[in-house]
């Protein structure tokens, strides 16, 4: 079975300001700052875990409480997303021939907030998230979950993605792979 993989932050959408703005709002009730800059320099597209802790406190119940705030405060900040329209027309272009799948680091709550602000759930056939897999990227894990899904073979896959260690992912998975660039 032929399957296209998507990730979702950076590649599907740019959405570097509204995580930066999410966590932003998490961090300062616990009187932590983040900056702009240092944010999409260093903490953009990876998991809040390998990055909060040199920003603010290695106290895993404070991480998970700001964690869960974040998540909170994404959907206020949807308005700041951007859509990578040329992604979706491929995607829809290959829909009769491929099975359509995202497999992204982001929560399962982020990932389905910002995927129905766009009207974009139905456009895939699976959804994988943080909450569906135990090793994140640049482990392959997710990809290969999603190709034992369709019971597609890494030669029958491609896989769109943004960031290092995505693309390092990618490649470990032994699928066809390709970099968006112009989000981040």
């Amino acid at each position: 079975m032929k399957l296209v993989i998507v990730d979702l932050d950076g590649t599907l959408f740019d959405t570097k300001d509204v995580n930066y703005h999410a966590y932003k709002d998490a961090i300062a009730p616990f009187g932590y700052q983040i900056e702009y800059q240092y944010y999409c320099d260093f903490c953009n597209g990876r998991h809040y875990l390998d990055f909060l802790p040199q920003i603010t406190t290695t106290d895993q119940d404070t991480l998970l409480k700001m964690h869960k705030a974040k998540k909170k405060a994404y959907s206020k900040h949807l308005d700041k997303a951007v859509l990578n329209q040329g992604l979706v027309d491929i995607i829809r272009s290959l829909r009769g021939e491929y099975k359509t799948a995202v497999v992204t680091t982001a929560s399962k709550e982020n990932c389905y907030e910002i995927l129905q602000q766009f009207d974009l759930v139905d456009l895939f056939d699976l959804i994988l998230t943080h909450d569906d897999i135990t090793k994140s990227k640049p482990d392959p894990e997710g990809f290969l979950k999603a190709m034992a899904h369709f019971e597609s073979t890494p030669a029958e896959t491609i896989i769109f993605e943004d960031s290092d260690v995505g693309l390092e992912a990618a490649k470990r998975s032994g699928a066809f792979y390709y970099k968006t660039y112009r989000f981040n």
